[in-house]
């Protein structure tokens, strides 16, 4: 199962990337994440639905220093299966 969501809120400059990699590495999912020039941020993930749904709800509050306003799902899907969670520049 694959889904992507935007992340929208004070979420750039405070480590919300490194913190989304951590907690996907915990959890077992593939994907990636990236910030967006609009100051949001981009994630891919890909797992089960529990693991999936866990992920989701991390997301909605993101690090300690993060501001979640918005978690957004994009109607995108991915086909091509990841063999690892990393942060793309």
């Amino acid at each position: 199962m694959n889904k992507k969501y935007k992340v929208i809120g004070k979420v750039q400059g405070v480590f919300f990337r490194k913190s989304t990699l951590e907690k996907a590495l915990d959890l077992g999912i593939r994907g990636w994440v990236k910030n967006e020039p609009d100051g949001s941020v981009l994630t891919v993930i890909q797992g089960t639905e529990a693991q999936i749904k866990m992920m989701e709800k991390w997301l909605k509050e993101g690090p300690p220093k993060a501001e979640v306003t918005y978690l957004l799902l994009l109607d995108e899907g991915y086909d091509k299966p990841f063999d690892k969670f990393e942060i793309k520049s």
